[in-house]
């Protein structure tokens, strides 16, 4: 209005400077102007602010109840900006993409909430039906459809509405965090076990609270186990984690500098893992947590006290150390074979830990954390993996049946990974091929026998060694190295992992098989795991002694680096226990038709400067009944292919399929 004011007094002036007809021509010439500029300014404002104003109401009074009512919120993002950046985003802006968003919000909105009303559980619904009444793209509409069907009463519904999320990945980077919002704990661990699944699935872990004053995540962890009930664990653990609490951070501290240990009284911790001392403790406390964690009534105190978000921060902290991250996984594991804490799991944030980690290059940590999702996926997975018991195939849900079991039994000084790799490359020339080729193997079960055999579930089974550092301090180790000790305990493992359900071929290395021989032997005289003396169809074993070996005639000091101290008596050429443990399983191999295959060492071990010694001679390797394979390779390497084409893997292979060839395809 100013405008036009100024435009009257210009034009008033200049009518009195000319002649009377100049002067009204002149006069409303200019008056025409200003009204037909002012109209025009003042319409267009206040149609577009008439237009915002309406608009805004309409996106912010949608009503929502729909959604509300089925317990599900549609979650807009909105990202906080400076004064600033609001203005310059504001000035950038068109009327025609304003109008474009809000008309997009609302149809948005309105969608989610009509298909949230709709039922999707009858059989002959299909996506398409939808689609059909509804005013919008497929793609904006198939992620609520999904996720509709994953809360359906019908299983199979479920099941394939998780399996076509994973499937799809057109989704935008909102519908990923949309899902995220709304997905439950069920379906997030579904995905978790599915093959390359999309990250942006899960939520991000919870923030962690900040620690107080003076205090360190290594402080916490030794509270928690403070915390923690002493009865119903091992009497090692007991015992050093006693000594570990009796000292305080400071006095650890004053011994950073030197030789650290645990007590002060000269029990030093094996410098293993890291030089920082705290990363040490850190060890300890998680080596006695994966204790207390396979007690079921422990678990709730974990919980309870806040071990999940504690363990949360120490894995966070610690990163870099693999170690120490498979022993947080490791607990998680046994936390998860307790149905009761499975929702506790879910929201401190371990389903998507879990889920990357599962993605992992490295065979052990995607191995833990196949254990650990497997234990919380009711859905699918009826049997719980105990402590040390690993499913190496398949790690994640599978279409393709299992029709039968293979088991891997190392050594005592083995591992469920280690003592199934493909054999080290030791030449300048074989690692210049392995480069080259690039297709070395941590687990040649996991990689080639799963691949070959895809219809197998493959498991690795591995010893109570986590007091190994510290065992010939302990004074209850003893009476749990011996062979009916581990015996009784990997038969109850192996039983609620369901080993004797289906046909089952054994392969083992070292004393490993005598460890299945005296498994197999327990089962037959109880009437509760005779389905596993049933099933079993095969067993392999890798330089066995089955006869003893002339290593437990040595010193001390020699027969300690292969065989810890009680195993050396059971394992003395020609002792009356191998003795009979032997007869009793030939009577039990040929009464059941169980097929045998032995391979024996050739080679001298280097077990040391200047010692070579065949640990396991031919005659002791041959049980007597089957076929007996020498190979020129040395104790340690029996078990390790060269590569998938070689002569031990090729011939390995072979016996599994002819074991089983009643029950696999090839």
């Amino acid at each position: 209005m100013s405008v036009a004011a100024l435009r009257l007094i210009r034009c008033r002036r200049l009518s009195t400077a000319g002649p009377p007809g100049v002067k009204k021509v002149l006069q409303w010439k200019d008056l025409r102007k200003v009204a037909k500029v002012t109209g025009a300014v003042v319409l267009g404002g206040c149609l577009f602010i008439t237009y915002e104003v309406v608009a805004l109401d309409k996106a912010v009074t949608i009503d929502t109840s729909a959604i509300l009512q089925e317990k599900y919120k549609s979650y807009i993002y909105l990202k906080a900006t400076p004064s600033d950046e609001k203005e310059n985003l504001a000035a950038g802006l068109t009327h025609k993409t304003r109008r474009e968003l809000h008309k997009a919000a609302r149809r948005f909105l309105e969608i989610s909430s009509r298909l949230f009303l709709r039922s999707l559980d009858a059989a002959n619904l299909t996506t398409q039906e939808h689609f059909t009444n509804v005013d919008a793209d497929p793609h904006e509409v198939a992620l609520w459809v999904l996720l509709k069907r994953t809360m359906s009463a019908n299983k199979a519904i479920r099941l394939q509405a998780v399996q076509e999320l994973a499937d799809n990945h057109h989704w935008h980077d909102y519908q990923y965090q949309t899902a995220a919002q709304v997905i439950d704990q069920r379906t997030a661990v579904g995905l978790a076990r599915t093959p390359q699944v999309d990250l942006r699935f899960f939520r991000h872990p919870p923030a962690l609270r900040d620690l107080e004053d003076g205090l360190s995540a290594e402080d916490e962890l030794r509270q928690l186990l403070a915390s923690l009930p002493q009865s119903e664990v091992d009497k090692c653990v007991q015992y050093f984690t006693s000594m570990a609490l009796r000292e305080s951070t400071q006095s650890m501290a004053a011994q950073r500098g030197g030789l650290w240990c645990f007590g002060g009284n000269g029990l030093p911790y094996a410098q293993s893992l890291t030089s920082i001392p705290s990363e040490k403790v850190e060890s300890f406390c998680l080596q006695a947590l994966v204790q207390h964690s396979k007690v079921q009534s422990h678990c709730d105190h974990i919980v309870a006290n806040g071990g999940l978000q504690l363990l949360q921060r120490v894995y966070q902290l610690r990163g870099d150390s693999l170690k120490i991250q498979r022993n947080i996984v490791r607990i998680i594991g046994n936390l998860a074979l307790n149905e009761g804490v499975h929702k506790a799991i879910a929201q401190s944030g371990w389903v998507s830990v879990l889920a990357e980690m599962m993605q992992s290059p490295h065979v052990m940590q995607a191995s833990h954390a196949a254990r650990a999702l497997a234990n919380l996926d009711r859905e699918t997975v009826k049997e719980k993996y105990q402590d040390g018991v690993y499913i190496l195939h398949p790690q994640t849900r599978d279409n393709q049946p299992i029709k039968a079991d293979v088991l891997f039994i190392h050594g005592i000084l083995g591992a469920a990974f280690k003592t199934w790799r493909q054999k080290d490359r030791v030449t300048l020339e074989e690692k210049r091929e392995a480069e080259s080729r690039d297709d070395y193997t941590e687990c040649w079960p996991k990689s080639w026998l799963a691949a070959d055999c895809p219809n197998l579930r493959v498991l690795s089974v591995e010893y109570d060694s986590h007091l190994s550092d510290w065992m010939a301090k302990c004074p209850a180790e003893n009476q749990r190295k011996s062979l009916a000790y581990r015996s009784q305990e990997l038969i109850k493992k192996l039983k609620q992992a369901g080993v004797g359900e289906r046909p089952v071929v054994w392969v083992a290395h070292s004393m490993g098989g005598l460890l299945v021989k005296k498994m197999l032997m327990d089962a037959s005289e109880d009437p509760d795991m005779q389905g596993l003396l049933q099933n079993t169809k095969g067993v392999m074993f890798y330089s066995v002694p089955h006869h003893g070996t002339f290593m437990a005639e040595y010193s001390v000091n020699v027969r300690y680096l292969l065989f810890p101290s009680i195993e050396v008596r059971e394992l003395c050429k020609d002792s009356p226990a191998l003795r009979n443990l032997n007869e009793n399983f030939l009577n039990i191999a040929k009464e059941k038709e169980i097929k045998v295959l032995s391979f024996a060492e050739t080679l001298p071990t280097n077990i040391g400067p200047m010692i070579k010694i065949l640990v396991v001679p031919t005659q002791s390797a041959n049980l007597g009944i089957g076929e007996l394979i020498e190979v020129d390779v040395d104790h340690l390497n029996i078990c390790k292919p060269e590569k998938k084409d070689s002569f031990l893997y090729k011939r390995s292979l072979q016996f599994i399929q002819e074991a089983l060839k009643s029950y696999i395809s090839h």
